[in-house]
């Protein structure tokens, strides 16, 4: 598309655009394009709306690397997230953007030694990425200062209003200084949001990434939950064990389609790369390659990938996550094109969980888990497959220089012997089971997040007894081991609250606060019992 924009378009320097390269990212996603520009102009509050994994944390994350003063020993930026899992995160990933610019990034949550922040804040940071609780613990201590802040950014603000934050992020606003920015960054922007910008924000400029809805039906979709480490595996097993396979495998970076590429070819598939390094005549001739089906399998980025007009795929492979729901649309729309039936299989680690669950909403579909394929049917599909080649050679012409060849064979050896011969001379190495490396399976003792398998309890704590979200997760998890984030939709009421967790932690969860002769503190909720 001709109004599609590049990194270069958004007003970054040469540095950061030089971080952005190595990194292989190649084009800005929605939000990205929209709020760099916005956040580098550095002259209003924004209000941005975009579902999880459409690449926020680079689109607050770029403008901040350029606008960071090294040279100024302060906290310049403070970036306030739910979860400890996101701290760590949206840190990361700054980290990788900021290139050779010497800035200092700390992550501080709770459940990680306070002792090693206090070092870490004492040696000077210009970024801090951290939960509301623990923050507020720092401030308490006087161990971190944000008089000097000139970015406040709420990332994932509805979740944080959602999980009761909204009391400590008011009391974090008040150490702040007037003059800074606040950037609120939210899926949803519910009223609360904006009742917190009127109050907090001298007015803002709201931003919203819009999404694409899913135009084909004839797409079957699956997702496989491996570990990173064994992607690649999984990926030979598909091509493997499906008859005659023509996939798109997509990658989101260069460098990502490369290693994929190369790691293909060494094990011996006909495969080829497309990404943006390319030059148009190679762009070219690799297309009409894989158009003609001289090899079946392309692998690409969604930029090199976008144009390429071909109908009968099998398969759409998203060897990771895309960056964005609307990036997963339009790779999945490939196939089940022209009447024809084709599979969307994506591979995620299982903390990619939650963002394909984004996916799925946004793109109202139906993404179904599968396993992936064990050896000993892919060596069954490949004899299946042996065999009917073999069945459709004999009802063809031979050429009588084999008929001769083999009745001098048959004078020395038996029928069966010379054929289990062949057969062991031609397909012992297709047919060696070895040749498959071992997958571990992940996810499969009951990490049910989907909400068939989860169930509604009844806490007879509120907000008389001094209790908001944030103490009742921590109460919980101190009783019982639990990730944050797997309470969800917590209602804090007077004299009673709600949450929302998987079966398999709400019986340990009722039975830890149980106590004899007492009435249960935390018990199984029931719609029709009145309160």
């Amino acid at each position: 598309m001709a109004d599609k924009k590049i990194f270069n378009d958004l007003g970054l320097s040469e540095k950061v655009l030089e971080a952005i390269h190595k990194k292989g990212f190649e084009e800005p996603t929605a939000i990205q394009a929209m709020t760099i520009p916005v956040m580098l102009r550095d002259d209003t509050n924004i209000i941005a709306q975009a579902q999880t994994g459409t690449g926020k944390t680079a689109a607050f994350g770029l403008p901040l690397i350029e606008m960071i003063n090294t040279e100024f020993k302060a906290v310049q930026a403070l970036i306030l997230v739910p979860t400890r899992e996101l701290a760590i995160q949206v840190s990361e990933e700054i980290n990788s953007l900021k290139g050779k610019k010497n800035i200092k990034i700390v992550p501080i949550y709770g459940g990680q030694s306070i002792d090693q922040q206090l070092r870490r804040l004492k040696k000077g940071v210009h970024i801090v990425v951290g939960s509301p609780g623990r923050v507020i613990d720092h401030l308490n201590r006087r161990t971190l200062k944000l008089g000097k802040i000139e970015h406040l950014i709420l990332d994932e603000a509805d979740e944080m209003l959602n999980m009761g934050f909204i009391e400590d992020i008011e009391e974090i606003m008040k150490h702040t200084n007037e003059d800074k920015r606040t950037l609120l960054f939210s899926a949803t922007i519910p009223s609360r949001i904006k009742t917190l910008a009127r109050k907090y924000m001298d007015g803002y400029e709201l931003i919203t990434a819009k999404t694409e809805q899913l135009t084909t039906n004839l797409t079957e979709q699956i997702y496989f939950e491996v570990k990173h480490a064994d992607r690649f595996e999984a990926l030979c097993r598909i091509i493997d064990i499906e008859d005659n396979f023509y996939s798109i495998i997509f990658c989101r970076t260069k460098i990502d389609v490369d290693s994929v590429f190369s790691h293909l070819v060494d094990r011996g598939y006909d495969a080829e790369a497309l990404h943006g390094d390319l030059s148009q005549a190679q762009r070219e001739r690799t297309l009409l390659k894989f158009k003609n089906q001289k090899i079946n399998i392309l692998v690409a980025t969604d930029v090199a990938a976008r144009g390429i007009d071909v109908n009968n795929l099998t398969h759409v492979i998203n060897y990771a996550l895309p960056q964005d729901p609307e990036a997963y649309v339009h790779r999945i729309g490939r196939t089940g094109r022209a009447g024809n039936q084709g599979t969307a299989i994506t591979f995620i680690t299982p903390s990619e969980y939650k963002r394909l669950m984004v996916i799925k909403r946004v793109a109202k579909t139906d993404i179904k888990k599968s396993t992936v394929p064990k050896v000993a049917d892919i060596i069954a599909a490949k004899k299946k497959k042996i065999t009917d080649d073999l069945s459709s050679t004999l009802e063809g012409e031979i050429d009588p220089k084999y008929y001769n060849w083999a009745k001098k064979l048959l004078i020395e050896h038996h029928p069966t012997e010379i054929l289990a011969a062949l057969l062991h001379y031609s397909f012992e190495e297709d047919l060696n089971p070895d040749v498959y490396g071992v997958i571990k399976e992940v996810g499969a003792k009951g990490r049910q997040l989907d909400q068939e398998g989860k169930t509604r309890l009844f806490v007879a704590l509120g907000k008389k007894d001094k209790m908001n979200a944030r103490k009742l997760v921590e109460l919980i998890s101190s009783r019982v081991s639990i990730k944050s984030k797997m309470i969800s939709d917590i209602q804090v009421m007077d004299k009673f609250s709600f949450i929302t967790v998987p079966f398999e932690k709400a019986e340990k969860i009722v039975l830890s606060f149980k106590e004899k002769g007492r009435k249960p503190l935390v018990s199984h909720f029931k719609k029709t019992k009145k309160r």
